[in-house]
């Protein structure tokens, strides 16, 4: 629940600095001194170029206002207000629609990687982001034009750029987690013992998960760069007001020529990288398999072995039991011990043959 107090708005000029308020009317009221003078937010955005206008979480009587005051296609209204997740960019009459998708980035939320989008309106005087969750990009897009505004002339173009610039760097680093975790899966997957084996299926399961939902994050990514790409070259025809936007125009090509090899070498990392875990996994569940091979060979030869004494045993205690038993037995009569001794001779040359046999049988 957003509470009244939030900031929701936030208007960037990088000639007056930075303007915020908690909804639409309080933003165009506000003033800030420049050049000794008091300007409103409302002047700027009349009367000056390249400005940026971030709006969080806007509610749908909002939108039917913003899309009245700035002349949005009710399409495009409509993506905003059911938070379309698909990414794409639309070109309309008097604006580009750029909607693309970033994600949680705090590791310690229960949303972390959750995907939500930012949808970018590029006009010719200035840039509209609209988002519904809130991360650091919109922050490092501002800093970063505080930093380059000596430097640059900042368009519209170049608002757009910086935002997908900030989002997919933001793959980097979990990228880099995701290569080490997965190096020392690979190196480990068949040296733990089995009493240090218990968790990594886990270790596999919940990596695999994770490059699964930074693919599902960047697939798409490539064909919105790839069309933002060919609209830069289509517009590199026509003649900008200054040389300064020019340059700034051929930077912009330039710069998301350099995001598309980002985006297509990370795409092919992670698929690397789910190969060496389905890899991984096999050669664990085949190590499992092995160990369960080599527990049940174990079983089997020590029931051989009690089968063997057990079925040897047998004639033993028959004659034995003779002994102890109103029947006739050999030498029952006599008073010395020449037959005992002669039974008991041939119970132990019976162990012995097969004690010889077993051995020689593989059987002990």
């Amino acid at each position: 629940m957003i509470t009244s107090d939030v900031e929701r708005y936030l208007l960037f000029s990088p000639n007056t600095g930075s303007f915020t308020a908690t909804n639409l009317y309080k933003l165009l009221m506000c003033e800030t001194g420049w050049d000794s003078e008091t300007v409103k937010a409302s002047e700027i955005m009349e009367s000056s170029h390249g400005w940026w206008l971030d709006i969080y979480a806007p509610t749908d009587d909002e939108m039917r206002v913003i899309g009245k005051m700035f002349h949005i296609h009710p399409l495009t209204v409509e993506d905003i207000q059911t938070q379309e997740s698909r990414e794409k960019c639309e070109i309309f009459q008097n604006y580009m629609f750029v909607s693309v998708r970033s994600f949680i980035q705090d590791s310690y939320s229960g949303d972390f990687l959750k995907p939500f989008n930012y949808y970018t309106l590029v006009f010719k005087e200035c840039a509209i982001t609209i988002h519904f969750q809130t991360g650091p990009e919109t922050d490092n897009v501002r800093n970063r034009m505080n930093q380059l505004k000596d430097f640059i002339v900042v368009t519209p173009e170049w608002v757009n750029y910086a935002l997908i610039d900030d989002i997919t760097d933001a793959f980097a680093p979990l990228i880099q987690q995701i290569e080490m975790e997965v190096d020392s899966i690979d190196d480990l997957v068949l040296l733990l013992r089995q009493s240090e084996q218990s968790d990594m299926l886990r270790r596999i399961g919940s990596c695999r998960k994770q490059v699964m939902q930074l693919t599902r994050l960047l697939a798409s990514k490539s064909d919105v760069v790839k069309a933002l790409i060919k609209r830069s070259k289509d517009k590199s025809l026509i003649e900008f007001d200054s040389t300064e936007e020019t340059k700034t125009h051929h930077d912009v090509f330039l710069f998301l020529g350099d995001i598309q090899d980002h985006i297509i070498t990370m795409l092919q990392n992670l698929g690397q990288y789910d190969s060496v875990l389905a890899r991984s996994h096999s050669n664990y569940l085949a190590q499992i398999n092995i160990e369960l091979s080599q527990l049940s060979n174990g079983t089997n030869k020590v029931v051989n072995r009690l089968t063997f004494f057990a079925t040897m045993a047998i004639p033993l205690n028959l004659i034995a039991g003779l002994f102890g038993m109103n029947v006739m037995i050999p030498g029952v009569n006599n008073h010395d011990y020449t037959f005992f001794t002669y039974i008991v001779g041939a119970m132990v040359l019976f162990v012995i043959v097969s004690m010889y046999m077993a051995k020689r049988w593989d059987l002990l």
